[in-house]
């Protein structure tokens, strides 16, 4: 095997194990600096080792061994063996070729969970948990990170370093949360993983309308997430609703990576794949027999537009209705807009209007570019093209992402008359 098939090689089993070595490493260290350094330590003597001596039978065991072999080195150098020998060496002096892999097996499951609880710890900013998320659990470099949020690299390795340093600093135990504090937790877990998916599928900023990669790690977390906790149905909510919409994906973009509108899409070429994943993991929160979650809810509202063989099928009536108990259970301006959109669809664009008059006011939505533009598409289908046209106009220079700027533009010439 070449040098270049090696590394690929080395690189593909760090993105598949990564979460799971570090998991390990922080279970038995406290500190997730730490694991993380040990594991890219033993990263780095794969890439050295391996080219000559081969890719090894068991490449995540000898991973996690060479890792634990580095942390009774530290430990060592740092005058603590005594102490920590009994957690990280025992096995090392019982066996010269322990089976890690057996090891990982029986522990992999409940580390992964701690290491998500962990990454997403409310003692951290949202843009900490986001960062340390990918980077610990998605195995994605700092480089990544920043190309697909559009920040700067040294910004990006700060948040990690920083995030690091704080749940060093608060002494954040190497366990699961229990009781209330789980539940608040979860809520926070759900929330970045939604986040990493949202920035994939409609991105914020720069040239391209989708960040496939992003939306990908997103999927990859919350599927584990829901084989980790089975009884969890927002859990299950959020893989459906995210199976779904990135069935969607290949359709949104047209052939010179403008975006195509959900109306304007070919359903041909959505992955049933993913549908099917998705509409299975519904059915998985709506057995549990609690009420629908947020999650679950808009899971039930995307799976609308999925039965739907065309645009004209949509049930935009239950839409509405899936949108009210949204609104009731978590009331925002966004889910607001989003209900107008329905409503319009349902009952008329005047009974949307009305919706969408109602939240030009308030403070949240101010400089949110989807509220003129939702505005903008009403008022064209009320054929008052002159203040559609200005909404539009305006929807595009609210706009951070190159693609969606030209979008509005061309509705707003659509309009008529002149551009402004």
């Amino acid at each position: 095997m070449s040098s270049g098939t090696t590394h690929r090689v080395v690189e593909a089993v760090w993105r598949i194990e990564s979460a799971k070595l570090v998991a390990a490493l922080a279970r038995v260290t406290g500190d997730v600096g730490l694991a993380e350094e040990l594991a890219q330590d033993a990263l780095v003597a794969a890439l050295e080792r391996w080219p000559q001596t081969g890719v090894p039978d068991k490449p995540a065991a000898w991973l996690m061994a060479t890792a634990k072999h580095r942390a009774v080195d530290v430990f060592r150098r740092a005058e603590r063996l005594e102490r920590k020998t009994a957690q990280l060496g025992r096995d090392l002096q019982e066996a010269e070729e322990p089976d890690w892999a057996a090891a990982l097996d029986e522990v992999v499951e409940d580390d992964l969970l701690r290491l998500v609880f962990i990454a997403c710890h409310p003692v951290l900013s949202r843009e900490a948990r986001l960062a340390l998320t990918l980077r610990l659990l998605g195995g994605l470099a700092t480089d990544e990170i920043a190309r697909a949020f559009l920040v700067a690299e040294s910004t990006v390795a700060q948040r990690i370093v920083r995030a690091k340093r704080t749940l060093a600093a608060a002494a954040v135990p190497f366990e699961m949360p229990t009781g209330p504090d789980f539940t608040a937790r979860l809520s926070s877990v759900l929330e970045v993983v939604y986040l990493i998916f949202n920035e994939g599928y409609a991105a914020t900023a720069g040239a391209h309308w989708t960040r496939p990669t992003l939306c990908q790690e997103a999927l990859r977390l919350g599927r584990v997430l829901a084989e980790l906790t089975p009884e969890e149905p927002e859990v299950h909510g959020l893989v459906a609703l995210m199976e779904i919409q990135a069935s969607r994906m290949r359709a949104r973009i047209g052939p010179t990576g403008e975006p195509v509108l959900l109306d304007e899409q070919d359903r041909g070429r959505w992955d049933h794949v993913l549908i099917g994943r998705g509409l299975a993991a519904l059915r998985r929160a709506e057995r549990t027999g609690t009420a629908l979650g947020p999650y679950a809810l808009q899971a039930a509202i995307a799976a609308c537009h999925a039965r739907a063989r065309t645009a004209a099928e949509t049930d935009w009536i239950r839409i509405a209705a899936l949108y009210e108990a949204l609104a009731e259970l978590a009331p925002s301006p966004v889910v607001e807009l989003n209900r107008a959109v329905a409503v319009s669809r349902a009952y008329g664009p005047g009974a949307g209007l009305e919706l969408v008059d109602a939240l030009v006011d308030v403070p949240a939505l101010r400089g949110y570019h989807l509220l003129p533009s939702v505005r903008g598409d009403l008022l064209a289908r009320l054929g008052r093209a002159t203040e559609a046209r200005a909404e539009f106009e305006r929807a595009a220079a609210l706009t951070r992402n190159e693609q969606e700027r030209v979008l509005l533009s061309d509705r707003a010439a659509a309009c008529g008359g002149p551009l402004r």
